[in-house]
C-alpha cells in the first residue's frame, strides 16, 4: 500500500513566493497590548486586508495565472468566486495582459461586485442557493475555451495562499499556534503546509461561522461532509463542503476547528476597527473572534492571526456592527 504525495509541499509554497516577490505586497503584522491582555496571550495580526484586492486571494490567483502558458493567457480565464477570489482572478488577469469572466451569486455584495467588474472582468451572476457554481463555471470554461481557476480547488492556488503565513513566520519567529480562517480550505492548506514545514510543533487552528461547519463536521467524520448553503455574515466562508484537495491537506496537518457565532464576529469587526483601527471584513475576522470570544482551548502564549481580508462597503459594516445585518 503505497500512500499518495500531498498536493503541495513548502518548497511549492516557497516558489510561489518567489513569484509573488514585487508583484503582491507583503502585508504588515500588527501588534496590541490590549488584546493581548484581553485574550492572555501575545497575539500577532497578520493584515491581509492591506493585500492587493483587500484580501489573501491575490496570492493564490496570481500564482496559478501566471503560470498559464501564453496560448492559455490569449484565451482567457475563468473562475468562480463570492467576491474576494473573483476581484483577485480579474486582477491577474489584468497584470497578465489578458480578460477574466467571473461567475459570482447574485447577493454578492455589491462592492465586491464593482471591484470585480472595475478590474475589467466580464461577470456572470447566478442563484447561490439553487444553482452550482462548479458546474456553471466549468461548463462556461469549456464553451469559451478559457482556462479555469477555481478559488481553493488547485495546487497553485494553494501554495500562493499559504504564502501569508510563510512570511508572517519568517518575520516573527517562533509561534505555538496559528489561527486562519476556513471557507473552501485553501488559505490554511497552505498555511498550514508553511507552518509545519518550518516549525513542526506549531498548532494549525481552523475558524468557521458556527452555520458553516462544514470542514469540523468532515474532520470529525473523517470524510467529506456536505451541509446546507450556509446563512451568515461571513460570506467568505459560506462552503458547503471542503474541497477534494484542500480536505486531503488540512486532515493531515490541522490541530482542530474552533466555532464562532454571527455575533461574536460582529463584536471582532468592532474591535478591530475600534482599538485597533482596521476595518476587517466578517470571515477576516473569525480568527479574532475565537480570540476575543474563548473559543480556542488551550491557548498557548504566542499565536499568529491570518486577517484574510477587508472587502466590506461602508453601508454593510455599519448595518453589521450596528443592529445587525
Amino acid at each position: 500500500m503505497t500512500t499518495a504525495p500531498p498536493p503541495i509541499t513548502l518548497d511549492d509554497v516557497r516558489d510561489a513566493a518567489a513569484r509573488l516577490k514585487g508583484v503582491a505586497h507583503r502585508t504588515p503584522v500588527l501588534r496590541s497590548r490590549t488584546l493581548d491582555a484581553l485574550v492572555g496571550a501575545e497575539v500577532l495580526l497578520k493584515c491581509e486586508n492591506f493585500q492587493r484586492v483587500g484580501a489573501f486571494k491575490f496570492r493564490g490567483a496570481y500564482n496559478a495565472a501566471s503560470r498559464l502558458t501564453p496560448e492559455q493567457l490569449a484565451r482567457g480565464i475563468a473562475a468562480y468566486s463570492s467576491g474576494n477570489h473573483a476581484q483577485a482572478v480579474a486582477l491577474a488577469a489584468r497584470e497578465l495582459g489578458t480578460t477574466a469572466v467571473i461567475v459570482m451569486p447574485e447577493d454578492t455584495p455589491r462592492s465586491k461586485m464593482r471591484a470585480t467588474a472595475g478590474y475589467g472582468a466580464e461577470i456572470v451572476t447566478y442563484d447561490r442557493y439553487t444553482g452550482d457554481r462548479v458546474a456553471i463555471g466549468e461548463a462556461l470554461a469549456a464553451e469559451r475555451g478559457l482556462a479555469l481557476i477555481p478559488p481553493y480547488e488547485h495546487p497553485h492556488v494553494m501554495a500562493g495562499q499559504g504564502t501569508a503565513a510563510l512570511e508572517l513566520l519568517e518575520e516573527v519567529g517562533e509561534l505555538d499556534a496559528l489561527l486562519t480562517p476556513v471557507g473552501g480550505g485553501g488559505l490554511i492548506a497552505g498555511s498550514a503546509t508553511a507552518a509545519k514545514g518550518l516549525q513542526p510543533g506549531i498548532r494549525v487552528i481552523g475558524v468557521e461561522p458556527e452555520a458553516g461547519d462544514d470542514t469540523k463536521r468532515s474532520l470529525e467524520e473523517g470524510r467529506r461532509i456536505r451541509i446546507p448553503v450556509p446563512r451568515t455574515i461571513a460570506d467568505g466562508q459560506a462552503a458547503e463542503t471542503p474541497g477534494e484537495l484542500t480536505f486531503s491537506v488540512n486532515r493531515r496537518l490541522l490541530d482542530g476547528i474552533a466555532l464562532v457565532s454571527d455575533d461574536e464576529i460582529r463584536d471582532a469587526m468592532r474591535f478591530a476597527f475600534e482599538r485597533l483601527k482596521i476595518v476587517v471584513e466578517p470571515s477576516g475576522a473569525t480568527p479574532l473572534a475565537a480570540l476575543l470570544a474563548g473559543r480556542v482551548d488551550r491557548l498557548p502564549r504566542r499565536v499568529g492571526v491570518i486577517v484574510s481580508g477587508g472587502n466590506i462597503d461602508a453601508d454593510r459594516f455599519a448595518r453589521i456592527c450596528g443592529n445587525g445585518d
